[in-house]
């Protein structure tokens, strides 16, 4: 199966390949005790424009299609006890436990707003939803604490790294300086265009002095290097590079550079296997990102 990469200089992520592909996030393959992987759109139950491994009903699957998907992806990764979260762009982050497994799924669900999850409990699995946003990645190897967590571009500007950062140091006493992160696979620089009243919040909320001109052949690949956020365009638009702003924010709130994964792979670049909002015109479903603290019996 064929997947675009950004560029082989990061080498973030690995494609396991199957009945059920996934992608398993090579920052924490030294992490014995993690288990990190981020799904594709390939192999699941569902149908029309949530074909196939499609996560959530709002937009339309059946919860019985969502459930088997769920049960698909378990066997193939080796997941199990989903703790779902409740997206709606916050920064709210919830500490979760195993009563909260299932919810949302086979259970009710009495949580909203939440868009970060934490816990220290092995054997439960951080779930959280995607088709663009960025996925983050938590790891305390100190505390044996993980956090996961969904940013869109409100949860960048708004600073989730930090909310979940501040999360985990609250329950967990996690300093940042310990923690290893990752930002996931998500929508690059060259495929996310704003408005200028986006752009404007990024810039004041990172105090931007420098905007360059939006130039495709000097920003994606190196984008690592400029530290770029916000791109100028000569049509009054702008793109915006959500993966610096959130590794900007890592650094910002104590995490050492040494310890951040960027990303190679960008969902909008990859249609055929991932769901992407920008990339099908809002038809689609949507790919889950899976953090577990894995159990003596774990794979």
């Amino acid at each position: 199966m064929y997947i675009k990469k950004i560029s082989n200089l990061y080498n973030s992520t690995s494609l396991i390949e199957g009945k059920v592909p996934y992608l398993k996030i090579n920052k924490f393959d030294s992490c014995k005790d993690i288990l990190a992987v981020f799904s594709t759109r390939l192999g699941g139950v569902s149908k029309g424009q949530f074909t196939s491994m499609n996560f959530c009903t709002p937009l339309g699957d059946s919860i019985e299609n969502v459930r088997k998907n769920f049960e698909l992806f378990s066997k193939a990764t080796g997941l199990k006890n989903f703790v779902l979260s409740k997206q709606t762009h916050t920064t709210n982050v919830k500490k979760v436990s195993i009563s909260d497994i299932e919810k949302g799924l086979y259970k009710e669900m009495d949580y909203d707003n939440v868009d970060g999850l934490v816990t220290n409990e092995k054997g439960i699995t951080l779930s959280t939803f995607y088709a663009d946003c960025v996925p983050l990645y938590f790891y305390d190897p100190v505390h044996s604490a993980i956090g996961l967590s969904h940013a869109g571009w409100r949860g960048t500007v708004n600073n989730m790294v930090k909310a979940t950062l501040d999360k985990m140091n609250i329950e967990f006493s996690t300093n940042p300086r310990d923690v290893i992160c990752a930002i996931g696979p998500s929508i690059c620089v060259d495929c996310y265009e704003v408005s200028e009243d986006v752009a404007e919040e990024f810039i004041n909320a990172f105090d931007i002095k420098e905007i360059p001109k939006y130039s495709k052949d000097n920003n994606k690949i190196n984008s690592y290097e400029n530290r770029h956020i916000v791109y100028k365009k000569d049509n009054d638009k702008y793109m915006l590079n959500l993966w610096i702003a959130n590794y900007t924010n890592m650094l910002k709130s104590g995490v050492l550079d040494e310890n951040i994964s960027f990303p190679d792979i960008c969902t909008c670049e990859n249609k055929e296997i991932m769901f992407t909002h920008r990339g099908l015109n809002g038809k689609r479903g949507n790919l889950g990102a899976f953090l577990m603290i894995k159990t003596e019996n774990s794979n």
